[in-house]
């Protein structure tokens, strides 16, 4: 594995290098450590609403230019805002990536953020919000987040609460920006082709004289044990009704992790080791032969994606027009009451590993993949070398782990039940 040089500026900048010479291509990311985790009510979205903002450029590089300047050089640039982190990249031609590093150094400090603009922006995002308010599975997993969080900012949804895009103001969002957007606070990535000494001093050249900001204060509100089952059902529209059930489950440092994910690319069939653990199944797993081949659900999947505080581990399922909600959920409960008397075994957790490991080695198998694998363990873990022990962890993950960790997460009072029940022609089915 070719090796990652690390360093940080004298201003607080970490920087991660990672030269992979195998196309004529660079990488560049910042990740800046904010999320929907460091907001609080009145200023829910507003990581998300700032990410809009510095898409519209700043007085040195007008966003049209940026559009037509990358797309002309073959590159692609975008950006994602998460729960713990917002990141920025542009994937270049090697010999034009300086492109990149001189708008993020930029942007850094001269983002556009007039009256005009925000308000643009305000009705850009609201009509987003109100897009998702069309899909069944924004709604219900809304209101049962809201509900497997009372009291650590996870509760709320990255694009915020309506309430809040509507009031929040241009100074509110100019104050998130300079507060969050520091050297301190940010992580710069390069993967490709360069020469790592060039690319330090470069980076050190456009870097290092933006000044440290205050370092902002840690989140104090972890959420306490869950004492109960939680339920919502949720009506709206659609044809299909939906089911989730979410387990309370610990970050990506805690050392039962890997075995959640081995749990449940054996269970659900879903490795949880794409770049945001996106839920996934397969026709041979469990959980698909216990919904999907039973024609109770048209579709079941699993995953946890890796988090700085804990968060969740969810299961759900696409309802058949003919079955229930209560069919579904009895259903899963039953599967997950038979883990305890037939667990894992070795066979499942072989192939469970497999499919962990090409998930993993698949999502860093571009240079963007692995720019954003780096930059997402040094963001969330605090460590790059997260990244790169998945494999050793994962292999040293045993059935007796396995087991272990069913027996303390998957418990009914450990989870937020979710009911999501269509409404046609202005009724529940």
């Amino acid at each position: 594995m070719t090796s990652v040089h690390k360093t940080i500026l004298d201003n607080g900048l970490t920087i991660l290098l990672k030269e992979m010479h195998h196309a004529p291509v660079a990488s560049f990311m910042v990740w800046y450590r904010v999320g929907s985790r460091n907001e609080r009510s009145g200023l829910t979205g507003a990581s998300h609403w700032v990410e809009h903002m510095l898409f519209r450029g700043t007085p040195r590089f007008p966003s049209d230019w940026l559009e037509r300047e990358i797309s002309k050089q073959g590159g692609y640039w975008n950006a994602f805002t998460w729960l713990d982190f917002t990141a920025y990249y542009e994937t270049l031609p090697s010999a034009q990536i300086d492109l990149g590093l001189q708008l993020e150094a930029d942007r850094m400090v001269n983002a556009e953020m007039s009256e005009t603009a925000v308000e643009t922006e305000r009705t850009v995002i609201l009509s987003e919000r109100q897009m998702y308010e069309n899909d069944p599975r924004f709604l219900l997993n809304e209101e049962l987040t809201a509900a497997a969080f009372r009291v650590h900012p996870y509760h709320h949804d990255t694009i915020g609460d309506e309430a809040d895009l509507r009031t929040m103001t241009r100074d509110d969002l100019y104050r998130h920006y300079r507060r969050y957007y520091v050297p301190n606070n940010a992580v710069a990535v390069v993967a490709g082709d360069f020469d790592s000494q060039e690319m330090r001093q470069r980076i050190d050249q456009l870097f290092a004289d933006i000044p440290a900001g205050e370092l902002s204060a840690p989140v104090l509100r972890q959420e306490p044990p869950q004492k109960g089952e939680r339920r919502v059902t949720v009506h709206g529209p659609g044809e299909a009704a939906y089911f989730t059930a979410a387990y309370r489950v610990p970050g990506a440092n805690h050392p039962d992790y890997f075995p959640l994910v081995l749990l449940n690319a054996a269970f659900a069939g879903g490795s949880s080791l794409g770049l945001f653990g996106g839920g996934s199944s397969n026709r041979t797993s469990r959980l698909y032969r216990a919904l999907v081949d039973t024609d109770l659900a048209a579709a079941a999947s699993g995953g946890l994606g890796p988090t700085t505080d804990p968060y969740l581990y969810t299961i759900g399922a696409v309802v058949q027009s003919d079955a229930t909600l209560a069919a579904v959920e009895a259903a899963l409960d039953a599967e997950i009451d038979r883990l305890a008397t037939q667990p894992i075994n070795e066979p499942e957790l072989a192939k469970a590993m497999q499919r962990a490991k090409a998930e993993f080695v698949l999502a860093g198998e571009s240079i963007t993949g692995q720019a954003q694998l780096l930059g997402l363990a040094e963001t969330v873990t605090g460590d790059y070398r997260w990244f790169e022990t998945v494999l050793d962890q994962l292999n040293a993950v045993t059935l007796d782990d396995i087991e272990r960790v069913r027996q303390r997460y998957l418990q009914q009072r450990n989870r937020t039940i979710g009911w999501y029940q269509p409404e046609k022609n202005g009724r529940t089915n």
